[in-house]
């Protein structure tokens, strides 16, 4: 029971990492809102979860939806101890191929929500006496990927909010903290996935450089995110803000050259 006590808000908990998070999280003590725009989706997680989950519809591109969401957690729980920044796109496109319709919608979601996100959570996390944060950027926010340009330049920016987020909540108990995975939800990956591969069977190939990872269920590769999201949420983590915590089975760690 390392959540017992705690109520977090997670977005884009329908599905994927979110969902994952979730479940997690409850098994854990947690009390959770999944917030979604998937509606369906987040209220079959919800249900399935219990009394001690509900379901928030959140467009997390809207201040005016994350007020809401704010405000169903102080109806349905009595606050908010954590908040899991993790709804997300992706998009793959060279440069010249991205447009700026593409680039700004990319931007609103995974740079303008979490931003939101904190803004919204931040006063009722100081009246309650503190909590944690926990923004959900990528490998390609510590690396370089081509064909990227979009998705990139928002995770590596998020990792910039994180920073300036736990400098100005630190003095009011505020902890912010991010996780780098490199592994998505196989939703996020199906429309850049060659027709007839699974989507799923793709995630160990990127684990590679720990050869036991080859042979792991590819959904417990997003667990190991939601583990990670767990301890940053959890109390073990006091002393734990303003930092990066890759999630890639040392994918960032460099190349490795074989002789």
């Amino acid at each position: 029971m390392r959540l017992a006590g705690k109520i977090a808000l997670i977005s884009g908990g329908a599905r994927g990492t979110g969902e994952q998070t979730a479940r997690l999280f409850v098994a854990e003590g947690a009390r959770v809102a999944i917030g979604d725009v998937l509606e369906p989706e987040g209220r079959a997680v919800a249900k399935a979860l219990g009394d001690a989950a509900c379901f928030v519809k959140l467009d997390v591109t809207s201040e005016a939806s994350w007020a809401n969401a704010v405000e169903e957690m102080r109806t349905n729980f009595g606050g908010l101890n954590v908040l899991v920044n993790n709804a997300g796109l992706l998009h793959r496109a060279p440069i010249e191929q991205t447009t700026p319709e593409t680039f700004e919608r990319l931007f609103r979601v995974n740079q303008l929500g979490p931003f939101l996100g904190i803004k919204s959570a931040a006063p009722v996390m100081r009246a309650g006496g503190g909590g944690s944060i926990v923004n959900i950027s990528s490998i390609d926010g510590l690396t370089a990927h081509n064909n990227l340009i979009a998705y990139a330049a928002t995770k590596w920016a998020l990792r910039g909010i994180t920073r300036v987020a736990a400098l100005e909540l630190g003095v009011h108990g505020i902890r912010v903290n991010t996780v780098c995975p490199e592994v998505g939800g196989p939703a996020m990956r199906a429309p850049y996935v060659p027709a007839g591969v699974d989507p799923e069977k793709i995630l160990a190939i990127t684990h590679d450089v720990i050869p036991y990872n080859r042979g792991r269920e590819p959904l417990e590769l997003i667990r190991d995110v939601a583990r990670m999201v767990l301890f940053l949420a959890s109390d073990e983590s006091l002393s734990c803000t303003g930092a990066d915590y890759a999630v890639d089975a040392g994918g960032s760690a460099g190349k490795r050259t074989k002789f």
